[in-house]
C-alpha cells in the first residue's frame, strides 16, 4: 500500500529541501528503476534552487533552446531573487498540504503540471521584470505547450500557490494573485474586451477558485473568498464571501475561514442570494 509522507505542522515540520532528500532516498530504495531520475533531478544537488533549476532544465529545453541554457537563466533568477525559491518551496509545500492525492514532495517536483508551470512563470515573471520581455514570452510559450498552462509573465503570483491538475488554467496580463491562493483545472483570470491597460482580475490572500470558474474584468476578489466550480464573475466579491452561479452570486457571507487551504468545495445553505 502506497504511504503518504508524514509532515508536522509548520514550526516542526523539517525544512521542504531536508524532507524532499529523505523522500528521494526512500523512493530510490524502493523502486530501483527510479533511482538513476531521482539522482539526477535531487540527490546530487546541494540545494533547493539547484534542484529545481536542472528540473525546469530538463523540462524546458528543446532543440532550439538547450537545457542548458535554460539553466542558466534560471540559475540567474534564483541567485538574483531568492524569494523566488521562497516561493518555490511554499508553493512545493502547499501542494502535498492540500492536494490529499500527493503522497510527498517528489511528486510535484517531478510531475505536477501545476506546480511545474508555475515555477516555469516564475523566472518568466523575474525576466519580465528586467525589461527581458522577449525571453519571457519564449518561457511562457514552452510552459503552455508542456503544461497546458498559459499564465502571461507580467501577472504577479504571490507565494504559496497551488494549481490542482493546472490543465486549462489561464492568466492574463494585469492579473494578481495574493499569497496562498488554491485554483483548479479551467481557471480563467481574463479580460472582458480588446481595450489595454489594466483588465484582469485581482486575487486576494487565500482565495479558492474551483475547476472551470472564469472571473473577468479589473475587479477584485477579497481575501478568503470562494469562486464556485463554472462561476462567471464579471463584478467583485467582498472578502470571506463564496460567489456561484452564471452569472455568479453571492451565496455566503461569511465563507469558510480559509477555502484555500481547506480546499471545501461544498456550497453551505446560502445564508442570503443576491446577485453582485
Amino acid at each position: 500500500m502506497a504511504h503518504r509522507l508524514e509532515v508536522v505542522e509548520h514550526s516542526l515540520a523539517p525544512p521542504v529541501w531536508a524532507a524532499l532528500r529523505n523522500e528521494a532516498q526512500h523512493v530510490a530504495v524502493s523502486e530501483p528503476s527510479l533511482a538513476s531520475i531521482l539522482n539526477a533531478v535531487i540527490l546530487r544537488h546541494d540545494d533547493f534552487a539547484d534542484a529545481l533549476s536542472y528540473q525546469l532544465a530538463r523540462k524546458l529545453g528543446d532543440q532550439e533552446f538547450r537545457a542548458l541554457s535554460v539553466r542558466e537563466i534560471a540559475d540567474e533568477a534564483f541567485a538574483a531573487d531568492p524569494s523566488i525559491i521562497d516561493a518555490a518551496q511554499a508553493d512545493l509545500r502547499a501542494v502535498f498540504e492540500r492536494d490529499p492525492a500527493c503522497r510527498g514532495y517528489v511528486q510535484p517536483l517531478l510531475y505536477f503540471k501545476g506546480f511545474l508551470a508555475l515555477q516555469t512563470h516564475r523566472v518568466a515573471h523575474w525576466l519580465w521584470r528586467r525589461d527581458r520581455d522577449s525571453l519571457a514570452f519564449y518561457l511562457q510559450s514552452r510552459m503552455s505547450e508542456l503544461f497546458q498552462v498559459d499564465i502571461h509573465p507580467a501577472a504577479a503570483i504571490g507565494r504559496g500557490a497551488f494549481f490542482d491538475h493546472g490543465t486549462g488554467i489561464v492568466i492574463g496580463e494585469t492579473a494578481s494573485l495574493g499569497d496562498d491562493v488554491s485554483m483548479l483545472h479551467g481557471v480563467t483570470l481574463g479580460g472582458t474586451g480588446a481595450h489595454r491597460g489594466d483588465r484582469h482580475p485581482k486575487i486576494g490572500h487565500g482565495v479558492l477558485l474551483g475547476a472551470g470558474a472564469k472571473v473577468l474584468g479589473p475587479i477584485t476578489v477579497g481575501d478568503h473568498a470562494k469562486i464556485a466550480a463554472g462561476s462567471v464573475v464579471l463584478k467583485s466579491v467582498p472578502a470571506h464571501c463564496t460567489a456561484a452561479g452564471v452569472p455568479a452570486r453571492l451565496i455566503n457571507c461569511p465563507t469558510c475561514e480559509e477555502p484555500a487551504k481547506s480546499m471545501d468545495h461544498t456550497l453551505a445553505d446560502a445564508a442570503y442570494d443576491y446577485v453582485i
